[in-house]
């Protein structure tokens, strides 16, 4: 479920309040009722009287999410309140509740009334408002979540506004007490999440006609129809109509549970004598025969076998006893349940979606005998189970851990946020059955193992490193004592050397703490990643090596600059831990190198898109070898999975030859490195294009540039210059890159609730006969403010600006900058961009320490892994700024690099991020007025400037606008 209603606007008056909120509890009721059901994000309820006083709200606030209102409301209709609501352009649901049907019947005879978006009564019963809540959040979800997952439908016909508004919260809280049972049953907290939000959908419908069109479109997703006798059909009452329409469906799909109701008894013989199951609407047992008919034909219960007489012969209440069950129960109750599809049923609404596929297309005369159907059964629930434990992060054993997919931890403790990431999107996969979705493609997490935080926590208190690691300053003291330290717990040792038995490929060590990759603070680049070669022949030396370098991860949670990163969030140092994921790194191996054929970044939300690209179509950004060239800020590949071929950043062929990547990293093999003080540099290494040409990996992304013609094909076939372009792969079709990425960012953004970002690495050259590679290597919630104003940006002179930009991440008001540190336009030179960031480095840890927030203003790409493409700062070096100014050089404007973690840490601290790009003409910065300005210090390329007044940052985030206002 993608969308939701976290903010309702109730209209009414005082009175109708009243009788809402039973003695001031409405809101309670509603919040304890979704904790009870384990639902998430209780909705906030704000209630106005007047209808102007509603809209004008719902329009400045822009938090609104559903407008429910009352028949009474002070200064006008519910009528012309839902005119005026629409009138003024806003697009917010509008839903009616009234208290009776005599009060809505005049109403409900106007046109007009077509313009809420659905009525209700108030029966007394507070659940009506999770009811309606449900309705909107299925109906906006149910297209998506139905194609994306294959999530199960009810359709629900009913025109008695009286009779719909009593069902839909009985169906509602059944379906979710049966969401509880099954949740229950998760073997994680990633499968408990999501099979919560693969519960059924409610489809409401008032005619035949809206009914039977959710049916086609649905049809192998419907688990079953509860539906009205008596509704209109082509515009007129029809006193049959649900009892055709039951025919209708009975005839195209011949085992879909249908409850038949009406309020005239006379018509339960007629629906019996169809085949259909009735109850009577004013049955005082109505709840309870409406609860047992979902429990007995949805599967919403324990599955009962019986045999044909009716008698219970045994009883399941999860996917292991059905399997203990169909091992003894009699052959003649497994063909009645089998013959009435009552497996396949049982399963769809536990949302084991993947089993029910299978099996729904099996008939019982395809068995050669009764015990066949049994063994398949059996099997077929058999192989599932231990399909879906590959999601499970268990504990490591080396007899059960599979070297090609095994997740599994080594000590207790947290995983840490980045293994939790993992995790889930390792459930993710084997839930949803992902990893064959494509042809001729494996997509996985590759196989891993989590040292706990606790095996950190005895690492420190063994060696007394707790206390030195958290007052020491020094970074190269810390890594000193850290790798001297000796002591490590022995039973952790014994399991680290089995699975370097195991895995004998090149190995990531990659940090995992306790904040790392949360929604707000993602910690991104902050800590330390290392690469081992893992293949020297003596296991002891291995074993070395891997501790090394899982001591050096360790020592990062105390670097400085962690530490500076800490201190601007809400956390202390001494409350982070560090957990480590030790995982096989995805690559082919060419003569002394290691590396993928190419890696990158995907986010499902992209915060600069041009037309026709929206901010969810996402971004790519992808680039030959591994991704620490994509992650650190290098020149990659940017692009839409929506529109692939149309890769804006190559609107010319200078531009393309300016933003092509001109080197890779890989992995080498063959170097010895002193594991001591000094960094892995040795170990990855830049190469230039023509190894990978020489290597043969260049061949998928590279494309020719041929002088002559002053003109780029994609492909080597010709002699001239490379350029890396990714034509091969998003024009010619060799792997469907775009469609997995696609794919894989919907289902993150649909489990995870957010917008998500993941890392990923991709193999083509495999052995012959396997499918190509799709490496899952992180899966983090990505940052997205929800802007609550729209500040008007454009009605200011130019003389007043510092800065004006159309492309500007942020959003609101910031007043408290004094302080600008300007990189002078004049004087940079990119051959010193290092010294640039140095000397920004040094006023930022001087402002930092003075707690002043400044203004950072600079010329090309902030945070530039390639110096000549701009400022080759880090996190650290510029984590003081409150806003930051990006211009284009003033021969080549260089885009933003939304792969890298320097832009996560950005976005995730809604930072004011402007872009003024001289070839878009998206804005300008006032460089004369800014060099004129005294500053207080100056360095050879850099100064700081202060000012009496405050500057102005005002930003428009649903525009992407800002300005930045001189002082006052």
């Amino acid at each position: 479920m993608r969308l939701r209603v976290s903010n309702i606007l109730l209209v009414s008056s005082l009175y109708d309040l009243y009788l809402f909120e039973e003695d001031g509890r409405l809101y309670e009721l509603i919040r304890n009722e979704y904790q009870g059901l384990n639902l998430s994000h209780s909705p906030e309820l704000t209630r106005v009287s007047s209808g102007y006083d509603a809209i004008n709200r719902a329009k400045d606030e822009g938090r609104f999410d559903l407008i429910i209102t009352t028949m009474h409301i002070e200064d006008m209709t519910a009528l012309n309140f839902a005119k005026l609501a629409k009138q003024s352009g806003l697009e917010i649901p509008i839903v009616l509740l009234g208290h009776d049907n005599r009060e809505l019947k005049s109403l409900m005879v106007n046109p007009d009334s077509e313009l809420f978006d659905k009525v209700f009564i108030w029966t007394g019963d507070f659940r009506i408002i999770i009811g309606i809540i449900k309705y909107l959040e299925d109906k906006m979800n149910v297209e998506h979540d139905s194609r994306i997952v294959g999530v199960q439908n009810i359709i629900v016909i009913e025109d008695n506004i009286r009779y719909y508004s009593a069902f839909l919260p009985i169906i509602y809280t059944e379906m979710l007490k049966q969401s509880q049972r099954l949740i229950s049953e998760g073997i994680n907290l990633s499968h408990k999440f999501l099979r919560m939000r693969a519960r059924p959908k409610i489809l409401l419908c008032t005619n035949y006609e809206e009914a039977w069109q959710h049916f086609i479109k649905y049809k192998e997703l419907v688990l079953g129809v509860i539906s009205d006798i008596e509704f209109p059909r082509n515009g007129e009452l029809d006193d049959s109509a649900g009892i055709n329409f039951a025919k209708a469906v009975n005839k195209s799909i011949s085992d879909i549970p249908i409850l038949l109701t009406s309020n005239n008894s006379e018509k339960k013989a007629e629906a019996k004598d169809a085949g259909f199951q009735f109850v009577l609407k004013d049955s005082a047992t109505l709840i309870f025969e409406l609860q047992k008919f979902m429990n007995n034909h949805f599967g919403f219960g324990d599955f009962i076998f019986r045999i044909p007489g009716g008698e219970e012969v045994g009883r399941a209440k999860d996917l292991l006893s059905m399997e203990e069950q169909l091992k003894v129960v009699p052959n003649e109750s497994i063909k009645f349940h089998a013959v009435r599809n009552h497996f396949s049923n049982w399963f769809k609404a536990r949302t084991e979606f993947w089993l029910a596929h299978k099996l729904r297309p099996r008939k019982v005369s395809d068995y050669p005998t009764d015990e066949d159907l049994r063994k398949d059964l059996v099997e077929s629930i058999n192989h599932y189970r231990m399909v879906r434990q590959r999601g499970i992060i268990a504990d490591f054993h080396k007899d059960t851990f599979d070297a090609d997919s095994s997740f599994a931890r080594i000590g207790g403790g947290s995983l840490g946020g980045k293994a939790r990431g993992l995790g889930f999107v390792n459930t993710l996969i084997n839930d949803y059955q992902l990893r064959d979705q494509f042809e001729d493609v494996l997509i996985y997490v590759p196989p891993a193992v989590i040292l706990g935080t606790d095996v950190f926590d005895d690492f420190l208190d063994m060696n007394k490193l707790r206390e030195f690691a958290l007052k020491c300053d020094d970074d190269e003291e810390i890594t000193e004592r850290f790798l001297e330290a000796s002591k490590f717990p022995e039973e952790i040792l014994g399991e680290l050397a089995a699975f370097l038995d195991i895995i004998k490929t090149p190995l990531a060590v990659r940090s995992s703490s306790l904040l790392e990759d949360s929604q707000y603070h993602p910690f991104a680049g902050v800590y330390q990643t290392y690469m081992i070669p893992n293949n020297n022949a003596n296991p002891l030396i291995k074993l070395n090596d891997l501790l090394t370098t899982i001591k050096r991860v360790y020592a990062s949670t105390f670097y400085q600059n962690a530490k500076n990163y800490i201190k601007i969030t809400s956390y202390r140092s001494e409350e982070e831990k560090m957990a480590v994921i030790i995982q096989k790194v995805i690559g082919k191996t060419h003569k002394n190198r290691f590396y993928p054929d190419f890696s990158g970044v995907a986010k499902s939300y992209n915060f600069y898109p041009l037309p026709p690209q929206k901010p969810n179509d996402g971004i790519v950004s992808a680039a030959l070898g591994l991704g620490k060239w994509v992650v650190e800020g290098g020149n990659s590949v940017r692009f839409c999975p929506r529109y692939s071929k149309d890769i804006i950043q190559f609107y010319s062929v200078k531009e393309s030859l300016n933003s092509s990547q001109r080197e890779f990293f890989a992995l080498q093999l063959d170097e010895k490195t002193d594991f001591g003080n000094i960094t892995y540099d040795k170990l990855v290494k830049t190469h230039p294009l023509n190894t990978a040409e020489e290597d043969g990996s260049l061949n998928y992304v590279g494309s020719t540039y041929v002088p002559e013609n002053d003109a780029i094909y994609d492909g080597l076939g010709r002699k001239g210059p490379r350029v890396v372009t990714f034509g091969p792969v998003l024009r010619n079709k060799i792997f469907p890159l775009a469609n997995v990425l696609d794919l894989l960012l919907e289902m993150g953004t649909w489990g995870m609730g957010t917008p998500v970002e993941i890392e990923f690495a991709v193999n083509l050259t495999t052995p012959p006969g396997t499918k190509k590679e799709f490496g899952l290597l992180q899966m983090r919630p990505l940052v997205v403010s929800h802007e609550t104003e729209e500040l008007q940006v454009d009605n200011i002179g130019q003389e007043k600006l510092i800065c004006k930009s159309t492309q500007v991440l942020g959003n609101g008001v910031i007043d408290e900058i004094y302080d600008a540190v300007v990189v002078d336009y004049n004087l940079f030179n990119r051959a010193k961009s290092r010294d640039v960031a140095a000397e920004v480095a040094s006023f930022n840890k001087k402002l930092l320490n003075e707690g002043k927030p400044y203004l950072l203003v600079g010329v090309g790409r902030w945070g530039s892994l390639d110096p000549w493409l701009g400022i080759p700062v880090t996190w650290e070096q510029i984590a003081g700024a409150r806003a930051i100014i990006e211009t284009s050089f003033k021969d080549m404007a260089v885009e933003p690099s939304q792969g890298s973690h320097f832009f996560q840490n950005i976005t995730s601290f809604m930072i004011g991020y402007f872009t003024i790009n001289t070839v878009q003409q998206n804005g300008f910065v006032d460089w004369e007025w800014l060099l004129k300005q005294k500053p207080i210090e100056s360095k050879t390329f850099t100064k700081h400037i202060n000012f009496e007044n405050p500057l102005i940052v005002k930003m428009n985030g649903h525009e992407n606008k800002g300005i930045i206002l001189k002082p006052a």
